[in-house]
């Protein structure tokens, strides 16, 4: 699994902070997402992919 964020897109919701916070955090400056993990493990995958679900501009990616 790799992970794919469009920071154009990104509008600082941080739904994908709650959703996978060993995965995303916030930048402290505008609130746009930072990937500390590009390529988590499997057990991952589904926090992952409901971060990438509850995205409301579709900024994430899941590959």
């Amino acid at each position: 699994m790799r992970i794919e964020i469009d920071k154009d897109l990104c509008c600082g919701a941080g739904t994908c902070v709650l959703a996978a916070p060993a995965v995303f955090d916030q930048n402290d400056d505008d609130g746009t997402v930072v990937l500390l993990d590009a390529a988590p493990g499997a057990g991952q995958r589904a926090a992952v992919e409901e971060a990438a679900a509850r995205c409301p501009t579709a900024a994430i990616r899941v590959v």
